[in-house]
């Protein structure tokens, strides 16, 4: 990544910006610390609905005007919500970095949550969810939230329900906006041909009436798991999906990156463990993979599988024997330095473009309030040992810290459940 320079403006607002001479275009995104994560239940789903209302118009723009703004000039512009963070972004040619601004800055600052556009934008934002809920793949992620994180924001869809859709209105809106989009809770994140200076300039200049202040604090993670948990979504198909969601520690959890090398060791890439085992070697499975998660004060890794639904009780038990193993077995030396070179290298790729480093610097900076240089995250990969990873297993791969989510016909998940039964380390 560039060479990265900060500015944190009166009103409390932070600008980072990394330059890239050698590039045309400038990605910016205007991110948010606040996402799903921060909604009370009866508004489940409010922060996806904001970001989708942003682009329906401002005071100074609709939102035809908002899209042409950018596209017409060969540009691009979107927008994603997540648990803990919404982010509004652009692409184009450097030298139209200030009419980005403007326009972004006019979304975030300046919304109207027409209520006209509101109902429309709610029957698309339905039909979001309809889609959704007919991809089993998503469902049963969906499912294991809920299990994972029993009445709390963090178990509930990012898009919201039906329901909870039909109570946010625009006076709902106007007051979550007004309570969340502060300047002490705006990042505003730049990548490409860019001087630091001069887009400090344009951020004072487009977002000078942003309310000051910080946002509510979410609701924090009291619930501890005593035992495994199972949740199975009868369907009749002979397609069954499994999610094992184990849970692990936080975004600043000292174990986080042996959590991130176990994951690749376990289902991460076509070459790891439970890959090679439930696809190749024994052909129970199409589709194996795994991905980590980490928030502000836990986290969670997630193994998927798509198979037949005979075989959903033997990939149960192969999956829970490979957890098992790694609290048992130190990691070969090969292996380990095969997923350390896998880590590395797909950071480093995932970093070539401007757009990426922009996501990362948002990322790194809503989670950390600071910027780790490359290398010293690299570093800190490479010093990981075989005992590290085995005590990290240890710590996390315990039964109290496993929940399984299927979509299956089974009418009894008894056996299911005690294959979950790992061995204590």
């Amino acid at each position: 990544m560039a060479e990265l320079n900060s500015t944190i403006l009166p009103n409390g607002l932070t600008v980072v910006s990394a330059a890239l001479p050698a590039r045309s275009s400038v990605s910016l995104g205007i991110w948010v610390g606040t996402g799903s994560r921060h909604e009370p239940k009866r508004w489940n789903g409010i922060s996806h609905f904001i970001e989708h209302m942003l682009f329906k118009g401002t005071t100074n723009r609709n939102s035809l005007e908002i899209s042409e703004a950018i596209e017409g000039l060969g540009g691009s512009i979107n927008a994603f919500t997540e648990e803990e963070h919404t982010c509004y972004y652009a692409r184009a040619q450097s030298r139209h970095l200030p009419l980005m601004v403007d326009v972004l800055s006019d979304m975030i600052a300046r919304p109207t949550f027409d209520p006209v556009e509101t109902r429309k934008e709610r029957s698309v934002i339905r039909e979001e969810i309809l889609q959704y809920e007919d991809q089993p793949s998503s469902v049963v992620l969906d499912n294991l939230n809920t299990l994972m994180w029993p009445d709390h924001p963090l178990g509930r869809n990012i898009l919201g329900t039906a329901r909870s859709l039909a109570s946010i209105r625009p006076p709902e809106l106007t007051q979550f906006h007004r309570e969340h989009y502060r300047a002490g809770n705006v990042l505003v994140a730049a990548c490409g041909d860019l001087d630091h200076n001069r887009l400090v300039r344009l951020v004072k200049r487009h977002l000078k009436d942003i309310r000051k202040g910080e946002p509510p604090r979410p609701e924090g993670i009291s619930r501890r798991q005593s035992a495994p948990a199972l949740l199975n979504e009868d369907r009749d198909a002979e397609q069954a999906y499994l999610a094992l969601g184990i849970r692990t520690g936080s975004r600043t959890d000292p174990d986080r990156l042996s959590i991130r090398l176990l994951n690749t060791i376990l289902a991460e890439n076509m070459s790891s463990r439970l890959f090679q085992m439930l696809r190749e070697d024994m052909g129970l499975a199409y589709q194996v993979d795994s991905t980590t998660s980490f928030f502000s004060d836990t986290g969670h890794l997630v193994i998927t599988a798509g198979m037949d639904t005979r075989n959903l009780e033997k990939a149960t038990r192969l999956i829970v024997g490979a957890l098992h193993r790694l609290t048992k077995e130190a990691v070969p030396r090969k292996e380990l330095k095969r997923a350390k070179d896998y880590l590395i290298g797909q950071s480093q790729l995932q970093l070539e473009g401007a757009e990426n480093q922009m996501i990362c610097i948002g990322e790194q900076w809503l989670g950390h309030k600071r910027l780790l240089a490359e290398e010293q995250v690299y570093d800190r990969i490479r010093k990981v040992t075989a005992g590290d990873l085995k005590s990290t297993a240890q710590r996390f791969f315990r039964p109290e810290n496993l929940n399984l989510s299927t979509i299956s016909p089974l009418k009894s998940t008894k056996r299911l459940m005690d294959a979950l039964r790992i061995p204590s380390p």
